[in-house]
């Protein structure tokens, strides 16, 4: 399948996790297609030797979907970038083969630079229409993901006061076990996000398609194919300008470990409107791109390691939920 592009070669194959990391060593790929169950060491144990090392672009591979949910999100804790299923060509044919592919071409984008768009609207119209209504965390994470994303909502109390959705650089058919693996690890409940979901204080959503995750202007959560040629999907960057542009409380940005530069930009369209903003450290980034990227655009106020992120939310964040709130868009 990867030898029907023309661009692609296989460089080496490895047989286990254990010789997998040493033919990396020798021989360090532009993409290494990662199973998860071998002989010796699982696919998370090798990639989080391979990151270690000699790190390189990680896509996990799997024929076992559900069965593999825990894995899958521990090999992208550890820095694998995504995750598609194994497609099997005697029955799916070509079609099976696009899944990956589509994946692989993606990956090759994924450096592509950013250049941030500033709001047109003045900052101090911007600063006096956010300091109404409830607060939103909007958290948008890729690329070790995962791992900190439960390092953080685990910390956060049950009666927390923010209105929390996430965006998640993770296939559609993982979403769904993303969220049940969280929710077992997070004392507020998690569940994909809905079309015409309302953020509400008391629950996290996640993104849950390969659309972009928005905020309309009803205060209501969607999804759009557009814009189409985007590489991240879903976009940080989309969903964070969208909430900088229609939220009327005030919005806690958070942007963590990953891949590229999605959601450095939409962090800064945040920040302009004069709301609170945070990019993880690089010294606990799987992948130190996307926080490096808010950092450059000067878009983050805070630039924390991410077991100290939580703590910083809960300061910032008014203590007890006032439960006459929740659900409330004034």
């Amino acid at each position: 399948m990867v030898n029907s592009v023309p661009q692609h070669q296989v460089a080496w194959v490895a047989r286990d996790g254990v010789e997998a990391v040493k033919r990396c060593a020798e021989d360090r790929p532009d993409l290494i297609l990662m199973d998860l169950i071998m002989p010796l060491m699982n696919g998370a144990d090798t990639t989080r030797q391979i990151m270690a090392k000699t790190p390189c672009p990680i896509l996990v591979v799997t024929s076992s979907v559900g069965g593999n949910a825990s894995l899958v999100f521990e090999a992208m804790g550890a820095g694998a970038l995504d995750a598609v299923r194994t497609p099997i060509l005697a029955q799916e044919g070509e079609q099976g083969a696009a899944g990956l592919l589509a994946k692989i071409a993606t990956i090759e984008r994924l450096t592509r630079s950013v250049v941030p768009r500033h709001s047109s609207g003045s900052a101090a119209s911007i600063i006096e229409g956010a300091r109404s209504g409830i607060k939103m965390l909007a958290i948008g994470s890729s690329t070790g993901g995962p791992k900190a994303l439960a390092t953080i909502l685990s910390k956060l109390p049950e009666d927390f006061t923010g209105a929390t959705v996430i965006i998640q650089h993770v296939d559609a058919q993982f979403a769904g076990d993303l969220a049940e693996w969280l929710n077992e690890q997070c004392l507020m409940p998690v569940r994909l996000a809905r079309e015409g979901d309302r953020p509400t204080v008391g629950t996290v959503l996640i993104a849950g398609t390969n659309d972009h995750l928005v905020l309309t202007d009803l205060l209501r959560l969607s999804y759009t194919p557009v814009p189409r040629d985007m590489v991240y999907r879903p976009s940080v960057d989309v969903f964070f300008e969208s909430v900088a542009t229609y939220w009327r409380g005030d919005v806690v940005g958070v942007l963590l470990t990953g891949m590229g530069r999605d959601g450095g930009a939409g962090l800064l369209r945040i920040r302009e409107r004069g709301c609170h903003t945070i990019a993880e450290h690089e010294s606990t980034c799987a992948v130190y791109g996307m926080p490096k990227a808010a950092v450059q655009f000067n878009a983050a106020v805070d630039v924390l390691p991410v077991g100290e992120i939580a703590s910083a939310l809960l300061k910032i964040f008014p203590n007890g939920a006032d439960k006459s709130k929740r659900g409330v868009m004034i």
